[in-house]
């Protein structure tokens, strides 16, 4: 790795910026809240992604009338989408060409997720080209997104400056944590917007994005 590089590691988030997970949690959401005879929304859906699981599953036990623990939750919603991706991953589009050029090129790679590491290790396991170098997952982590600690951790365990990493997110709470490390942000809207900031730079797609113009949105963040 070039020390005086701007661009020293890539932290992807995984959960609708790598893979196209959100529709298998919204599906085992409503598929929970539905067996207890209660009616769940997209509105409550769209207001978990990005969030902790334990703080998703509260929202579910106290707005969808599910009468188990936030930990009961989390294992029930858990073994559907490791289920439905071990029958079939949906990667995001441009993911895989990306990721893969960042290998290529000997980029440290972090996949930063509020998924548990059960999760996140079987999608990292389906990769094509190998594993990435640190693994932080919800279960890691005293505080999830959008408090800084995941790609504060993620950052350290690289030996790698936040300011000099570019985290790669789709989600409000996503983006948040990633800013609030100093990490260098690239948001990728999916299932929610996000807004316009100053911190962030905003993609509509990764289809047809290069390393090349990602090391540029580094360059001009951190004044290289």
């Amino acid at each position: 790795m070039n020390a005086d590089a701007a661009l020293q590691a890539v932290l992807w988030d995984m959960d609708g910026t790598l893979v196209d997970t959100e529709p298998y949690w919204i599906a085992a959401e409503y598929r929970l809240v539905e067996s207890y005879g209660h009616h769940w929304s997209d509105e409550h859906a769209h207001a978990l992604i990005g969030q902790p699981l334990l703080v998703s599953a509260a929202y579910i036990r106290d707005q969808g009338g599910v009468p188990l623990t936030p930990p009961e939750i989390v294992d029930r919603l858990l073994l559907e989408v490791i289920a439905d991706v071990r029958r079939q991953v949906e990667w995001r589009p441009g993911a895989l060409s990306l990721l893969a050029e960042m290998a290529e090129a000997g980029l440290p790679l972090g996949l930063v997720t509020m998924s548990y590491r059960e999760l996140a290790t079987e999608v990292a396991r389906q990769l094509p080209f190998g594993q990435f170098d640190v693994l932080v997952c919800g279960d890691d982590v005293t505080r999830g997104k959008p408090d800084p600690e995941p790609y504060l951790q993620a950052a350290a365990r690289l030996g790698v400056a936040p300011q000099r990493c570019l985290a790669i997110e789709d989600s409000p709470t996503g983006v948040a944590s990633a800013e609030a490390a100093g990490c260098v942000t690239l948001g990728v809207p999916n299932q929610v917007p996000l807004a316009a900031g100053p911190r962030r730079t905003l993609l509509p797609s990764l289809h047809g994005v290069s390393l090349t113009q990602l090391r540029r949105i580094v360059e001009d963040r951190v004044g290289v």
